[in-house]
């Protein structure tokens, strides 16, 4: 599937996104992505970084561009981007259901080497928004690859423990909590 991140910036470290499944008229919205700094990430326990995934190959690969904004622009962001660190939750997956966002949110993670994305996909996006995918790679060649946090992209190590939301039923005492109840 294919993600559009809108997104607003909250500080030097801190960036929260909407991501709809397109940005035409009928886009619908499928999640939302918190993007934190290395440094942030570093504060997270070893249990939360396990949630989130690096942009570091997403940034380097060329996957990962910023439409509609000057070359010398998108580079300096993504020059930002290529050390941070995101955590992303998929309400609805559009690729699976087009009428209603049924089913578990979902927790997200980044492509992280060649080979995982669907090549088919990625040459369609390049000719909708009239881009090279391999010259922007070229171009981002001289982006510094930070050391990825080896607690980060947790799917590709543990992929017997992979981490889910899960439904399940709690007592009514539990939901009075939640909800600020005494």
């Amino acid at each position: 599937m294919e993600a559009h991140h809108y997104v607003a910036q909250l500080n030097e470290d801190f960036h929260q996104a909407i991501i709809l499944d397109g940005n035409g008229k009928d886009a619908k919205v499928m999640g939302v992505e918190y993007i934190i700094s290395a440094r942030l990430f570093q504060t997270l326990d070893q249990e939360e970084k396990k949630l989130w995934h690096s942009h570091h190959y997403e940034v380097t690969s060329g996957t990962l561009i910023a439409p509609g904004i000057p070359d010398v622009a998108e580079h300096e962001l993504m020059e930002k981007l290529v050390s941070t660190y995101g955590k992303t939750i998929h309400t609805w997956h559009t690729d699976q259901q087009q009428t209603l966002p049924v089913g578990s949110p979902m927790i997200m993670m980044g492509f992280t080497k060649d080979g995982q994305l669907n090549p088919e996909l990625l040459e369609e996006r390049d000719k909708r928004f009239n881009v090279s995918t391999a010259d922007i790679r070229k171009k981002r060649a001289g982006i510094q690859m930070p050391a990825v946090d080896p607690m980060a992209n947790a799917w590709e190590k543990d992929r017997g423990n992979i981490r889910q939301f899960i439904i399940t039923n709690k007592p009514d005492s539990a939901m009075h909590k939640h909800q600020g109840a005494p």
